[in-house]
């Protein structure tokens, strides 16, 4: 048996083992720089593949899933910006690149066997669906993913201040962030040996911290719409189906820490 076929069952049996989930419907929001793998820059299909058994594992918990996926890996719009290119040309490109990255998604997800949408907030009626919220909520109550692809639609916002938005729109129970490391850090844990990891934060202290979870966009709304945000590690296999269960490591942002 492969070492992917092996990480595959671990990740399906820590979907089963310990029962329901905490939340009944999700937005996961990917970078997509967790989907280059050890590349400089595009897609690694392995890496795709197993986020795709990621997700796999939740929906087969009952869960209904979202997800947004950033752009990074092949265009981002700041970098554009910051080299000349008008912004708003910059951040539109990079909403091609998002779309990119759902198809991507979305080939591996159905796979896997999984129903999968993705919806556009910029019209391409070739590749995918236009984004109409009634039609992605119907979408998700019959057991499918749904990729929200090309960001809001508008130039001058993240994929984090979309994935927040949609989360609203989807009135998901929780926003997960899916990063490269286990939760939020007082320091880069890569470049500070003694960084400390919280297990529980409130919205208003990681503004005024300015830890960089997500742009204060982001985290402004989701404190507005009262969604909690769960950052953890999307490389630990099963993470994702543990932290729906309460388990494993992740750091939890609220109204408050008690």
């Amino acid at each position: 048996m492969t070492k992917n076929n092996l990480a595959e069952k671990r990740i399906m049996a820590t979907a089963v083992a310990a029962g329901g989930a905490r939340y009944k419907r999700v937005l996961l929001k990917l970078s997509g720089e967790a989907l280059m793998g050890d590349r400089d820059y595009g897609l690694d299909p392995s890496i795709v593949d197993r986020v795709a058994e990621e997700i796999k594992s939740v929906v087969a918990m009952g869960v209904q899933v979202c997800v947004v996926i950033g752009g990074g890996n092949i265009f981002r719009g700041v970098s554009g910006a910051a080299k000349g290119m008008d912004r708003a040309t910059a951040d539109y490109m990079g909403m091609l690149a998002t779309v990119i990255n759902a198809l991507a998604m979305q080939n591996a997800l159905e796979k896997a066997e999984v129903q999968t949408r993705v919806q556009s907030a910029i019209p391409m009626s070739s590749v995918c669906e236009p984004y109409i919220r009634r039609r992605a909520q119907r979408h998700m109550e019959k057991g499918r993913v749904v990729i929200f692809a090309a960001g809001t639609g508008n130039p001058f916002f993240t994929t984090d201040s979309a994935a927040a938005l949609r989360a609203s729109e989807m009135q998901c129970d929780a926003l997960l962030k899916a990063t490269k490391v286990d939760g939020v850090y007082d320091a880069d844990p890569a470049k500070v040996k003694t960084a400390t990891r919280y297990d529980r934060l409130s919205y208003l202290d990681v503004l005024a911290q300015d830890l960089q979870v997500m742009d204060t966009s982001a985290i402004s709304l989701a404190r507005q719409s009262k969604i909690p945000i769960l950052v953890f590690s999307i490389f630990d296999h099963g993470a994702f189906a543990e932290v729906m269960q309460g388990n494993g490591k992740f750091t939890i942002i609220t109204d408050s820490k008690d």
